[in-house]
């Protein structure tokens, strides 16, 4: 699952000054009204008085003022966090991690960021890059420590999604550089946003009520098993993931605009054998491709990757980085997405012949507890194998594999299959 980023600045952004297509105001429209009044406060969407905290890349424009257009009408107020776009000669967020001693890196606006979750009701991102490697060229290391520094605005959060006061919704705007990413015209690129956002149909909202209940009924048939732990099977994985107590999976929350992944927060202390990775990783400007891990005793022993290995192993080392905190399924019937996208909140949510299945290192899902999470305290949620982390990394693999499921008893039961549950 794709989360709000809550500990890094935003990526430099190019502004594209000319582009071959543009969504259309109506499409714009449907998106901006399915992310506001679906996507927020878990499917429910915002109640008047509401305050959405809207954050967005100038390279957003036409999608962030629907948005803010979208919220006003529904009675919300918003707080708007409008970046500038980088272009040739302005990288503002390079220009901080090439300037910044130690101290401003790990300065953190404690007040500032208080007020801000105070204040808000949700956070609605909008996701959209010129340049996927504008970070290229800094000492991973760097960013990093500047993303430690956000751990309380973390903590801080979590605290209020905990008690239902508090929601995040994630949408794509796709941009030029994005599309040659991906191999795909920017024409193209948009037709998938527009296919899998179910944009050309007069009520988005709708649809996605209805395949929130589709993944309700997947969330049913895996919540009424006793399921120990689950085992990942396939050419290129050979992994056990344990459950952990008070564990549910979840999913259709709309959390995540699309979202058709039913996922849930194992106990990252029973991750055992290995997985490989079919997709690419972008993170911190840069791409790592055929990444390899291997877990003992919950943690990553062993990380390879064909390219930026050296990457891969840094963010690793990043605190709680190096233990699971989701695993996730997508069922291939469900999802409409079928090209990779260069963007993690659509490639982990591909269709495609066999689905997906991933993994997210870093931060535990909490929404996976079965039962009241504003009762624990941070002691019990460790207590408890949730991973505390100020990163969530999600990676992906479209490759054929089975997921059998040991239950409480010993018995097993293959619920995941060429891509799609197997609930008969």
């Amino acid at each position: 699952m794709a989360r709000h980023d809550v500990s890094a600045p935003s990526c430099p952004q190019l502004f594209f000054r000319r582009v071959s297509y543009e969504p259309s105001r109506e499409h714009l429209e449907r998106y901006a009204h399915l992310l506001v009044n679906f996507g927020l406060a878990e499917g429910k969407g915002i109640s008047p008085g509401d305050v959405v905290w809207v954050n967005s890349p100038e390279t957003a424009k036409p999608l962030f003022v629907e948005v803010c257009r979208a919220v006003w009408r529904a009675g919300g107020h918003v707080l708007g966090d409008y970046r500038p776009a980088d272009d040739d000669d302005q990288k503002l967020t390079r220009d901080f991690y090439a300037l910044a001693t130690d101290e401003q890196l790990e300065f953190f606006a404690e007040r500032f960021w208080r007020g801000l979750i105070d204040q808000s009701d949700h956070v609605l991102q909008i996701r959209s890059t010129a340049d996927p490697h504008a970070l290229r060229g800094i000492p991973p290391e760097r960013i990093m420590r500047h993303n430690q520094s956000f751990a309380p605005r973390v903590e801080w959060q979590q605290a209020k999604e905990a008690e239902s006061r508090f929601s995040f919704t994630i949408g794509l705007y796709g941009t030029e550089a994005m599309a040659a990413e991906a191999g795909l015209s920017i024409d193209d690129y948009w037709q998938q946003i527009i296919a899998a956002c179910y944009l050309d149909e007069a009520d988005p909202v709708a649809r996605w009520r209805d395949i929130t209940d589709q993944i309700a009924q997947q969330c049913e048939f895996l919540n009424s098993l006793p399921i120990d732990r689950v085992h990942i099977e396939g050419e290129d994985v050979d992994l056990r993931i344990t459950l952990g107590d008070r564990r549910k999976w979840i999913g259709g929350s709309g959390r995540n605009i699309p979202s058709f992944e039913v996922f849930t927060g194992p106990d990252w202390r029973g991750a055992e054998g290995r997985i490989r990775f079919s997709e690419p990783l972008y993170i911190f400007g840069s791409l790592i491709t055929g990444i390899e891990l291997e877990f003992r005793e919950g943690r990553v022993v062993s990380a390879r990757a064909d390219e930026n290995e050296e990457l891969l192993v840094q963010m690793i080392e990043t605190e709680g980085a190096d233990r699971i905190g989701e695993f996730s399924l997508t069922d291939a019937r469900l999802s409409p997405i079928t090209h990779f996208m260069a963007d993690t909140l659509f490639d982990e949510n591909t269709g495609g012949p066999f689905g997906n299945t991933h993994i997210a290192l870093g931060l535990g899902v909490r929404h996976a507890y079965d039962g009241d999470q504003s009762a624990l305290t941070e002691e019990q949620w460790a207590q408890l194998g949730f991973n505390k982390s100020t990163v969530h990394t999600d990676i992906v693999s479209t490759t054929d594999r089975t997921v059998t499921a040991v239950l409480g008893d010993g018995s097993k039961r293959v619920i995941y299959a060429s891509g799609q549950f197997q609930m008969n």
